[in-house]
């Protein structure tokens, strides 16, 4: 027995046959998707590693079974980019080393996308640090990470006020 799924993957229209209904939303994307971005780190939603948006809103996709997101609209970091032009948090991970070895920054990436979608970054460092406590870097990049999204927010509020 097969479970239709249809999804909004990165802005395409996917369906997919899924063959087991247990299947997580971070292992459809990883091992029949073939979009390796977010990490397998700890498996039970307590290292962000596996971020992604679901509908606009960040979730842990080792924690979702994909078959309850029949009709969401998914963005992983595959899909934040637009063709060679990076998203505004990318560059500004680059910009302010938010990364050491690399396995997070996927989902911090993703988790701060959101994070400042949602309107609550603003520049206030606390409330950064705990919008993005669900994201655990072991190399300790924090404070690159922290400059980062200070440093997207800020640009995307200087984008809202001149539209």
């Amino acid at each position: 027995m097969t479970i239709p799924l249809r999804l909004t993957l990165n802005g395409q229209a996917r369906e997919i046959a899924l063959d087991d209904p247990r299947v997580t939303l971070l292992d459809l994307l990883r091992e029949r998707l073939g979009l390796t971005g977010a990490k397998k780190g700890c498996d039970r939603g307590q290292c962000g590693a596996c971020t992604v948006l679901v509908d606009g809103r960040r979730i842990n996709a080792c924690l979702t079974l994909a078959v309850s997101l029949d009709g969401a609209e998914i963005l992983t970091i595959e899909g934040l980019a637009e063709g060679d032009r990076l998203h505004p948090v990318q560059a500004a991970f680059i910009a302010h080393d938010g990364f050491q070895c690399g396995f997070c920054t996927p989902g911090q990436i993703m988790s701060a996308v959101g994070l400042i979608r949602e309107g609550h970054a603003g520049t206030d460092p606390e409330r950064i640090r705990e919008g993005m406590s669900g994201n655990l870097c072991r190399c300790g990049a924090y404070a690159g990470i922290l400059e980062a999204v200070q440093d997207a927010a800020t640009q995307n509020e200087h984008r809202e006020d001149a539209a």
